[in-house]
């Protein structure tokens, strides 16, 4: 890969300046496959997440630092998006949208999207996974990219248990050195650091990338680009950093949302153990507590638990439920002293009186299971 514009020496004196103003990409285009039933009818970054769309919470963490131009590289259900979110004034952004017609991968999406970008060919673009929840300083990213003349600067993340993770190794300086895909044994964790979804461009690398055809930032872009001797920076960044890709994932982001363990400048209200949207009801000795959240039209009724649970607008949980870790999904019912912990249920599921689930449940959309009817365990 030729790089046309070469990489510039790094500042190392004299005092910050302010970051340049981006412009983002956000990758919202994946199916969400690992997230069904949620995504069965609703994309990924469109599924709700402490009482609104995910993607409205990295929508206004863009614009809390200063991007007020968005590009958004849509795929499957890409229909859903422009509907709900308009031209982005609500929330004080010009977004546009770019639908593909087959997936492209990462890459793919972000060449996809380039002749919408506005930038110069040294103008930062900030680019972000739809289905990562951060509290990413990204106007420090922004600031690493500039004194470092990268070409592109990477928020990489250090975990606990990285095998599940490609590995980015870096040097003394920040400067990454490699790209290692997931390692199967010790001696291939070098490093607890893993790219964490979020990257800064400088505007004529996207250029650089192949354009209509399927391509992968991690597995080609970066790899190619560090072979031709581009300049790419990590910064890592240790604030909480949460990939929704698994239904308990996601289910865990919301109650962090709720409970302002997450930050989000859109989460309705204060932070607390609970949030009840206007246009639910929730009866007087109905206990939540954990991070739920009730959206509206929701009905809880008298005597039910939840904890840690997401309950979608139009979902009924009948008396004396108890509901763990789990998510509810809209118009679903939960019958009376029905237990689920860590269950996912799918969009106007039914579930009857008196059964209990355990985790790792997932009930699809427009099941119905009659009362007394299951002891369910998986380890979906």
């Amino acid at each position: 890969m030729t790089l046309t514009e070469p990489t510039t020496t790094p500042k190392t004196t004299g005092p910050a300046e302010p970051a340049a103003p981006a412009e983002a990409i956000l990758l919202v285009g994946g199916k969400g496959t690992r997230l069904r039933p949620l995504t069965v009818n609703t994309p990924k970054p469109m599924v709700p997440a402490a009482g609104v769309p995910f993607l409205t919470h990295q929508l206004a963490r863009a614009r809390a630092a200063g991007v007020e131009h968005i590009v958004l590289a849509t795929s499957y259900l890409a229909e859903v998006f422009e509907p709900y979110f308009g031209d982005g004034s609500d929330l004080g952004l010009h977004l546009e949208y770019v639908t593909e017609a087959e997936p492209l991968g990462t890459g793919g999406a972000i060449r996809n999207v380039a002749s919408r970008l506005r930038s110069g060919p040294d103008d930062p673009v900030l680019v972000f996974n739809g289905d990562i929840l951060t509290g990413l300083d990204i106007g420090a990213l922004l600031d690493v990219h500039r004194t470092s003349g990268a070409d592109v600067s990477l928020h990489l993340s250090r975990v606990e248990d990285p095998r599940a993770f490609g590995l980015v190794p870096t040097d003394a300086d920040g400067r990454v050195t490699a790209f290692l895909e997931k390692p199967q044994t010790p001696e291939e964790i070098v490093t607890d650091q893993i790219n964490a979804g979020a990257y800064v461009f400088r505007r004529s690398v996207i250029d650089t990338i192949p354009a209509g055809r399927p391509v992968s930032v991690e597995r080609e872009t970066f790899p190619d680009l560090l072979a031709a001797g581009a300049h790419l920076q990590g910064m890592v960044d240790s604030t909480y950093w949460l990939d929704l890709g698994t239904p308990q994932a996601f289910v865990r982001g919301s109650a962090d949302l709720v409970l302002g363990t997450a930050p989000s400048p859109a989460v309705p209200g204060r932070p607390g153990e609970y949030l009840v949207m206007p246009g639910a009801e929730v009866a007087p000795d109905a206990k939540l507590s954990g991070g739920t959240v009730v959206s509206p039209g929701a009905v809880v009724a008298p005597g039910a638990r939840l904890h840690a649970t997401a309950v979608l607008p139009g979902a009924r949980i009948e008396a004396d439920a108890r509901i763990t870790d789990s998510y509810i999904g809209p118009a679903a019912v939960i019958g009376a002293r029905t237990t689920l912990t860590g269950v996912v249920v799918g969009d106007t599921a039914h579930i009857g009186p008196d059964n209990e689930l355990t985790p790792g449940a997932r009930i699809w959309c427009n099941t119905t299971l009659p009362a007394r009817s299951i002891r369910f365990s998986s380890d979906e």
